[in-house]
């Protein structure tokens, strides 16, 4: 019988039975499906490395930077900015420590006036030099209503920030909590976001190796939790404690008496092609900020990491906000495409494409980061919907869920 069985091997889990193997305690990961990582998968696909959704990976992140090892990682940074494409051409809007030259992209009017910009830059660059309690502490609001009182012009708004943090809140109505705001503000101006030379699951793959031997069972569903036991496909399994850190929907399932956010869905696409696109020449974030089509943000890949595509070939990937329905949406992407990258895609290969119905937990105001871990009765919850929806957020979920345990158990 082990001391404690987590139920599920994404980053909140896998960081929760790393944390308690270090204290000596016994642990079972039970993972229902072929391979770690949960919502943090990679594929392979024809040579090409395909991220089961469009995510990154922020080094400034300061409970994975203090679990992980970035060297192995082989980090390789994107871009600190920002392409704002739309009917009158693209501006490029960056961190000048960065980019000096992309400052010059904070001069026209038509993506915010300059007064507008320096108030946003100030307001960011004052968060990142907060405490995280202290951004936490503030009076919750969403983020729309912080910019306006912030003295943020619409165009700023509408053309830059809107279209962009879309891509990261999954939603187009700047709705989602100012907390969340500000600790991702307080993230992306610490630290430039990332990618794993072999791709995003390597990060759950480097928690996986440092657990002990055979400590992960996969392909093991766990259909029910009772008080220190789990029933799975193959029969009861006793312990002393449990940690649910499945998917929201499933810890749901699990234990009925949680409250679990709403889901935002996407769909990632991922085209490749031989003629480069040469407007951006590097792997920056692009939007629309006419909104002229379904793409919300697309990145060409390879400048950043060659490696996710065979040579000579570039790696596009483009996110959409909900779930592809038929061949036409694949069609209007590539057509938004076009635009954005001012340059004909009817020749760009289709190499995948991914729905998510459930890619990010919805992080409305009043936002709690901290909600309980421990559901008695042996029982606890982790996972980003328990804390923030991002990487940190996991990880930091599943360290509270596993310190909860060693005090239950006196450890």
């Amino acid at each position: 019988m082990p001391d404690v069985i987590v139920v599920g091997a994404g980053l909140a889990g896998l960081a929760a039975a790393r944390h308690l193997a270090i204290h000596d305690m016994d642990v079972l990961v039970l993972e229902a499906g072929d391979d770690v990582g949960g919502r943090v998968r990679t594929d392979t696909i024809d040579g090409f490395t395909l991220d089961r959704g469009f995510q990154l990976y922020n080094p400034a992140y300061p409970e994975a930077a203090r679990v992980l090892d970035h060297q192995a990682l082989d980090l390789r940074p994107l871009v600190p900015g920002v392409i704002v494409a739309g009917t009158s051409g693209a501006s490029r809007l960056g961190d000048p420590r960065s980019r000096p030259t992309w400052a010059m992209g904070a001069l026209p009017f038509n993506t915010g006036s300059p007064f507008s910009k320096l108030r946003f830059a100030s307001y960011a660059w004052r968060n990142s030099r907060r405490p995280v309690a202290d951004l936490l502490d503030e009076p919750d609001c969403s983020a729309l209503e912080e910019f306006r009182s912030t003295g943020l012009d619409a165009n700023l708004i509408d053309r830059v920030l809107r279209p962009f943090l879309t891509g990261v809140f999954l939603e187009a109505d700047l709705a989602t909590s100012r907390r969340f705001l500000d600790l991702v503000m307080r993230s992306f101006v610490r630290g430039t976001p990332a990618l794993p030379a072999t791709g995003m699951q390597a990060i759950p793959r480097q928690l996986c190796d440092s657990l002990p031997d055979a400590c992960v069972q996969l392909n093991t569903a766990v259909t029910a939790v009772r008080e220190s036991a789990v029933q799975t496909d193959h029969g009861a399994i006793q312990a002393r404690a449990v940690i649910v850190a499945t998917d929201p929907v499933t810890a749901k399932a699990l234990l009925p008496e949680i409250t679990v956010p709403h889901g935002r869905p996407t769909t990632t696409w991922y085209h490749a092609t031989r003629t480069w696109p040469r407007r951006p020449g590097c792997s920056a974030l692009i939007v629309d900020g006419d909104r002229r089509g379904p793409v919300v943000t697309t990145v060409p890949l390879t400048y950043a990491v060659p490696e996710y595509a065979p040579a000579g070939i570039a790696l596009i990937s483009t996110s959409t906000l909900g779930i592809a329905s038929s061949s036409d949406d694949e069609q209007a992407v590539r057509r938004h495409l076009a635009l954005l990258y001012g340059c004909d895609t009817s020749d760009w290969e289709l190499i995948a494409h991914y729905d998510i119905p459930y890619a990010l937990p919805a992080m409305l105001p009043p936002l709690n980061p901290r909600q309980a871990v421990d559901l008695g009765g042996g029982r606890f919850v982790a996972g980003d919907h328990r804390d923030t929806a991002s990487i940190q957020g996991a990880m930091v979920s599943g360290r509270r869920s596993a310190q909860a345990v060693l005090r239950l158990l006196g450890t």
